[in-house]
Formats: structure tokens, C-alpha cells, sequence
């Protein structure tokens, strides 16, 4: 095993920059942006196509 002095744990470097927070974050944003697209355009194709549900 080797010692480490407090010194040489400030120049230790490692891993990403980029966290899998931030990417969760970017695909769970990319997937409600396509669902909102299909809630969209599900209701443009019903309006135009008089197959709406009378409230």
C-alpha cells in the first residue's frame, strides 16, 4: 500500500466533469419534450379529424 501525504491528494485528478445527474437530468428533459410533441400532435390530428370527446 502506498502513503499519501495530504499534499498529493490535492493533485489527484479523476472523473468526469460531466456527472450522470446532469445526463439523467438531459434525458428525462428530452423525453417530456417528445411527449408533449406527441400529446400535440394526438390532439391537432383528433381536432382536425372531429373525433374529439365531448366534455
Amino acid at each position: 500500500m502506498i502513503n499519501v501525504n495530504e499534499e498529493d491528494y490535492y493533485l489527484i485528478e479523476g472523473g468526469l466533469s460531466f456527472s450522470s445527474s446532469i445526463f439523467n437530468s438531459l434525458t428525462s428533459g428530452i423525453k417530456i419534450i417528445l411527449e408533449l410533441g406527441r400529446s400535440v400532435g394526438s390532439a391537432l390530428r383528433r381536432g382536425s379529424n372531429g373525433t374529439t370527446c365531448k366534455i
